[in-house]
């Protein structure tokens, strides 16, 4: 049997083992669904399989091994798989590792039961590989796009929130250095500099942590109740500190 014929008739046992490897290859806690787990793989299948039917003269393959003369759906399911495997925190290195145990799990079903090894067999393999190579690299190709819009995403947010802390410690040091500055006010400068120091600081280890994790695993995000009055009392202070001359006013109910 040719191997994308195999491929197709054989494809819910391959997905079989894929799921498999998917649960035990899956970040730590994802919280994924089977369906997610499993996401493209179907489709990518079927692909591969239509790819290694697809007729190649030497000059094709030779530039296909460059990744050159190759159209590149920009939604096919291997791109969509590397972008949706970066918002479930999979690393890169999860990802590759995704496409090295398909390449084994259909080579091990399809040579099993290939009697004997001929030049047809050994071209369906080179095919199949080549199909694989090409695969993994689209799935890269999304998955770091996704990286560096996160990455951009996340150094614009942290440029934009350290604005006004700064600024609140900045103004609260200049009225502290007037010498007509009230004593009375003193105390409230200061809660204003240590609340703006507190979210400095957790903004700096979300930076560290960030260039620990390069985006590969992503940002941790821990979920805690709080009062949401307190949060909008503070930022109405950052706010009156950057602009001493706008009058800002807060109304809430309940808890």
């Amino acid at each position: 049997m040719r191997l994308s014929s195999f491929i197709r008739s054989s494809i819910d046992r391959i997905l079989t083992e894929w799921d498999e490897f998917a649960r035990s290859n899956a970040p730590t806690e994802h919280g994924m669904s089977d369906l997610a787990l499993r996401d493209h793989a179907r489709e990518m299948l079927l692909n591969i399989a239509a790819d290694i039917e697809t007729s190649q003269s030497p000059e094709e393959q030779e530039l296909k091994s460059h990744g050159l003369g190759v159209d590149v759906d920009p939604c096919s399911a291997a791109r969509i798989h590397g972008t949706l495997r970066h918002r479930h925190d999979f690393t890169l290195l999860q990802l590759s590792a995704e496409f090295r145990a398909l390449r084994a799990t259909v080579l091990k079903l399809w040579l099993a039961q290939v009697d004997v090894m001929t030049a047809t067999t050994v071209t369906e393999v080179v095919r199949f590989n080549e199909a694989i190579d090409q695969a993994l690299a689209e799935s890269i190709v999304s998955y770091a796009e996704g990286a560096a819009q996160a990455r951009e995403l996340f150094l614009a947010v942290l440029g934009h929130d350290l604005r006004a802390p700064l600024a609140t410690v900045a103004l609260s040091g200049e009225m502290l250095a007037r010498s007509e500055l009230d004593a009375k006010h003193v105390p409230e400068l200061a809660q204003r500099i240590q609340r703006s120091a507190r979210l400095m600081k957790s903004m700096v280890e979300d930076l560290l942590g960030y260039t620990r994790t390069q985006l590969g695993k992503g940002l941790p995000i821990t979920h805690n109740w709080c009062d949401i009055s307190e949060v909008l009392d503070g930022a109405i202070a950052d706010a009156t500190s950057t602009h001493p001359g706008t009058r800002f006013e807060l109304q809430t109910t309940g808890e």
